[in-house]
């Protein structure tokens, strides 16, 4: 198969998106604060980033004129779009967050007919609705299993963290058509951390690493190098190899993933009604993106200028 090993790098980075939903439960019930572990996370990941720079041939700085975009694409893409997912995981079900991902697609294309980017046709329209309609569903959900503390909180600090990523997106694009994607991903990072560590210094100074089992370590180290730095990694070549259309479509794998650690490790139930979110989120993502896949898939050349991430990708976020 043509481009296989990239086929192999973005279903690795959805694997790992997929099962970080349960390893982030797992750490955020007693081990570690949400926003304690948001520290650590784009920290470490701030930190192997500018490692990378270190062996890059080309080091391009940033221009002024650039610095405020920078610093919004922080707020939204980091700040609030990775504290609000990793805060709502923490309160909600690993099924619910994975499914509900799947509405920021949904929200980039009001984003971007809002700013006049997009025009929002029909199918958009019904897209919408049905996606609406399928978190709706989801957050009313009452057949929870597992160890949600506040399901609906949780659900909509996920739903607030798709609409933040949808608006950093809009905001980075430009930044894309300018910069190699990883020297800005290094410096959103970076400025986000400068944001971040007040918000988050308290739980990460209380976060007691000697009471940590090999087990913690180990969880933590999945969700900064597996699910933060190398899926990004990973997620990146595929779109520099597949597009970012079918780079995008793998998204649809997450919740499959995220599901079978919920209901083996976390004592999750997959009941009917999250089947029919599922199914309409499902289509409401196809229907406001369906004519943006083909047009990627099919024009001859991979298209670089989307951020891999939970939702895409990812993400992230996520």
């Amino acid at each position: 198969m043509k481009n296989w090993k990239a086929h192999v790098a973005v279903i690795l980075a959805n694997i790992f998106f997929g099962i970080n939903f349960s390893v982030v439960q797992y750490v955020t019930h007693g081990k570690a604060g949400p926003f304690g572990l948001n520290v650590i996370r784009v920290g470490v990941s701030m930190i192997l980033l500018w490692i990378l720079w270190i062996f890059a041939v080309q080091k391009p700085g940033i221009r002024f004129k650039d610095l405020g975009r920078f610093v919004l694409c922080a707020i939204t893409g980091v700040v609030i779009n990775q504290s609000l997912f990793i805060k709502g995981l923490s309160m909600t079900l690993s099924i619910h967050a994975s499914l509900l991902i799947l509405v920021t697609p949904i929200f980039i294309t009001v984003v971007a007919a809002w700013i006049g980017t997009e025009a929002l046709t029909v199918f958009k329209i019904i897209g919408l609705l049905a996606g609406i309609s399928g978190a709706v569903i989801l957050a009313m959900d009452r057949q929870h299993g597992g160890a949600g503390s506040d399901v609906l909180l949780g659900d909509l600090f996920i739903i607030i963290n798709a609409i933040s990523y949808a608006i950093y997106f809009a905001l980075v694009k430009p930044l894309m058509h300018t910069y190699n994607p990883v020297h800005v991903i290094r410096w959103v990072f970076t400025i986000g951390f400068v944001f971040m560590l007040p918000i988050g210094w308290t739980e990460f100074h209380a976060i007691r690493l000697e009471n940590f089992t090999a087990t913690d370590y180990a969880a933590i180290g999945f969700i900064v190098l597996g699910a933060t730095f190398f899926a990004y990694l990973f997620n990146l070549y595929g779109i520099n190899h597949l597009g970012s259309g079918i780079t995008g479509t793998y998204i649809y794998t997450q919740p499959f993933f995220a599901s079978i650690i919920a209901v083996w490790f976390l004592g999750e139930v997959f009941t009917a009604n999250k089947i029919v979110a599922a199914l309409l989120i499902a289509a409401g993502v196809l229907l406001v993106s369906y004519k943006a896949v083909i047009k990627d898939n099919y024009s001859g050349r991979p298209n670089t200028d989307r951020l891999p991430g939970p939702e895409l990708k990812s993400r992230n976020h996520s």
